[in-house]
């Protein structure tokens, strides 16, 4: 199993690594960490991290910012699970899933991410689908796919920005449409400028 070879500190540190990521989009600091590991010297934290990067656990990206390549829990449920990507934000000019965009691996049930289709993991910001059960910072499941049929919530790249909205299309246009509590939150009008990226299929609330 993947964890023989890592200490308790070390599956401890990924465990807190992996909820900052989850919960609030980016890993917690060097002095975080010391805190939430019982230390009292952010040396020691930084060897746990150098020894994960060794071990193929953790990355620095060109940021010099942290990122989970795999997990402890992943290959423990193997049968069970499914990694998908984690996705923060996203870069202008590349696809949601691309591997730059990916902030960790997190292992999904099968039976919510089937293993015949592609998936991503999508944090949602704002208000714009909150009647819809998504609030911000919950986290969105997407499969991904280029079409949707008619009401069926939807992550959009407009301008090279991601949207999730309900999808409505007639013969001349598409319609985003928002479910929300905010009235300033209006439908989008399209004709083809726009990609679909997937359809949401779960949402996991950030509680």
């Amino acid at each position: 199993m993947e964890t023989t070879n890592l200490t308790i500190k070390e599956i401890e540190a990924i465990r807190q690594i992996r909820n900052g990521l989850v919960h609030y989009g980016q890993t917690p600091s060097i002095r975080e960490l010391m805190v939430k590991l019982g230390y009292k010297s952010p040396r020691s934290v930084q060897d746990i991290v150098e020894k994960l990067m060794n071990k193929g656990f953790l990355k620095k990206t060109k940021t010099d910012s942290l990122k989970l390549t795999k997990d402890t829990e992943s290959n423990s449920r193997h049968a069970q699970t499914v990694d998908v990507p984690l996705v923060g934000t996203v870069s202008c000019g590349t696809p949601i899933y691309a591997e730059e965009n990916i902030e960790a691996m997190i292992p999904v049930s099968t039976s919510l991410a089937k293993t015949t289709s592609k998936y991503f993991i999508l944090r949602a910001i704002g208000d714009s689908m909150d009647l819809a059960g998504i609030d911000e910072g919950d986290l969105v499941l997407v499969r991904r796919q280029e079409s949707a049929d008619n009401g069926e919530k939807v992550v959009a790249l407009i301008d090279e920005e991601a949207t999730i909205k309900e999808f409505y299309k007639t013969n001349e246009v598409v319609v985003l449409k928002p479910k929300s509590s905010n009235p300033d939150n209006k439908p989008i009008i399209l004709t083809e400028d726009f990609r679909i990226q997937g359809v949401v299929t779960a949402v996991i609330p950030n509680f």
